[in-house]
């Protein structure tokens, strides 16, 4: 049985104007929740606010509750505490995301000092298992490497293992596959698909791209303008889509990537690597 992790109630969000207008998302846990829409339809500022990372001069309303804990207006300090501990985040570019000066076992040790008060050799062990857990090769030796050492896909599951350090509830993917080839990507979606079932997260995965909500979500929600015109189970969105906007997408699509069923779903994500 599946449970609600993150509640996002009548979100409401102005930066010098109006931007998203009444979001409401139920995040379970142990599945993936797609949110998809066009650059500008607001999903990525939906994504920010949980965390919140918006700029200073947003303005938000409504209530994002992590389990009993209301996240929007929570005192600073009080959010640093959640940041990375029970709510992580994946951005578009590991490149960005990591420090280029720090080494992998820098980068991830420090989140389990600040959050778990783990150091030294308890520390290195764990970051050894992170690494393994995201299929980081010579796990052990990549710990004293930097990020620019390895390739795309690599920094990416990398940037995944930072996010699950502290054994997050809620994992944010934020056009996590974007920047990588399509080889690349079928290795990281299928690894977010694993990690939701075997670590029972939830999962809400940010992106443009239908076709990458065909290959791994659960459930899809679609935003325009703002506001979420579609919602619906994977494979009723995908057969029967109910919005003109939503067909419009996935008129947009190739035909080969567009699958209402679970084969052709998850084709993309079966048997590809990353290197």
């Amino acid at each position: 049985m599946t449970s609600t992790a993150l509640s996002i109630r009548d979100l409401h969000i102005s930066i010098g104007r109006p931007l998203v207008h009444g979001v409401s998302l139920d995040l379970e846990r142990g599945r993936i929740h797609g949110l998809a829409g066009e650059s500008g339809s607001g999903k990525t500022l939906t994504s920010l606010a949980v965390l919140g990372l918006l700029p200073r001069t947003a303005t938000t309303s409504g209530s994002i509750l992590l389990g009993e804990d209301e996240l929007l207006g929570m005192p600073r300090r009080a959010l640093n505490r959640v940041r990375g501990a029970r709510i992580a985040m994946i951005f578009q570019d590991p490149s960005s995301s990591l420090h280029p000066q720090l080494t992998v076992g820098r980068q991830l040790t420090d989140h389990m000092r600040v959050h778990l008060g783990l150091k030294g050799k308890a520390a290195e062990a764990r970051a050894v298992e992170l690494l393994e857990i995201v299929q980081v090769p010579r796990a052990e030796e990549s710990l004293g490497r930097y990020p620019h050492q390895f390739s795309g896909g690599q920094r990416q599951r990398i940037a995944i293992a930072c996010a699950l350090a502290c054994d997050p509830e809620v994992l944010l993917a934020d056009e996590p596959t974007t920047a990588l080839d399509v080889t690349v990507q079928a290795g990281i979606l299928r690894l977010l698909r694993d990690l939701a079932l075997e670590r029972h997260l939830a999962v809400l995965l940010v992106t443009h791209d239908l076709g990458v909500m065909s290959a791994i979500a659960d459930d899809v929600a679609v935003m325009k303008d703002g506001r979420i015109v579609e919602r619906a189970d994977r494979e009723t969105l995908f057969a029967q889509p109910q919005h003109e906007y939503t067909r419009s997408l996935l008129a947009a699509l190739p035909g080969s990537r567009i699958g209402s069923d679970d084969e052709t779903a998850s084709g993309r994500i079966e048997g590809a690597g990353d290197e």
